[in-house]
């Protein structure tokens, strides 16, 4: 993280502070890295109080700077305004509901963290900090991240990490065991769990992860690959023509 400092000639970091594991142990690394340079975002987007009062018990447990940014406002406009101007496109340009709630759900859930995005670049920006993702291992392997949201970062400081390594290292880092013991939750609509959502548990992606898939069920090894399949071009850049 400092090295990333020195190289871009960033003064510091922006975090997104969300109540979760990841995202305070993120705001601790940075804080050891750039003493008195960290700034701590807490974005609430319609979501659950519990979220809140967790990144302020973080907050103060570290006594890390935060700004406080409500977003629901701003969400709600957006997405008034979009479902207003799909409405005027042909029947045949709108894509069939799908029958999955869950996907349903998805293109609205999407723009909380894009939103998120927007505001941590805008106060990275201004204070020429850089925006520290929080992004783990095993989420990055799947894809369980939005594209331009939360996937949006400078640096992914726990890029190599799966999720036990981070609570590891959160205890290792002094995090509250209320924060370590917490439901993993992406926060995306009310009483969401990452594990539910994603349909297997974060022990069982560590040992695909580690042992390969003859350390899963051939199911579940199929299901893993099958998200990271579909889930490549979230991790690459935007393909373009071959030069001539």
């Amino acid at each position: 993280m400092r090295r990333q400092l020195a190289s871009t000639g960033g003064r510091g970091f922006v975090v997104g502070l969300s109540g979760g594991i990841d995202s305070a142990v993120v705001a601790r690394l940075a804080q050891i890295a750039a003493p008195g340079n960290v700034v701590a975002a807490i974005l609430p987007c319609h979501s659950d109080p519990v979220d809140e009062r967790d990144a302020a018990m973080i907050a103060t447990h570290f006594a890390l700077s935060t700004v406080r940014i409500d977003l629901s406002d701003a969400y709600d406009l957006t997405i008034a305004a979009a479902q207003a101007a799909l409405q005027t496109l042909p029947d045949q340009a709108r894509a069939a509901k799908p029958a999955d709630p869950i996907r349903v759900r998805i293109p609205l859930a999407n723009v909380k963290p894009r939103l998120r995005m927007t505001t941590l670049y805008f106060l990275a920006n201004q204070l020429q900090y850089l925006v520290a993702g929080t992004g783990n291992k095993s989420e990055l392997a799947i894809g369980y991240f939005t594209k331009h949201g939360d996937g949006g970062s400078d640096l992914l400081p726990l890029g190599q990490l799966v999720k036990s390594d981070v609570r590891a290292l959160a205890r290792e880092l002094s995090v509250p065991s209320a924060i370590i013991e917490r439901t993993p939750s992406a926060g995306l609509w009310m009483g969401q769990s990452d594990e539910e959502e994603m349909g297997f548990t974060y022990g069982d992606l560590a040992r695909y992860l580690d042992e390969g898939p003859q350390g899963v069920s051939p199911a579940l090894a199929m299901k893993i690959e099958r998200l990271i399949r579909s889930s490549e071009h979230k991790r690459a850049l935007p393909p373009m023509p071959d030069p001539d």
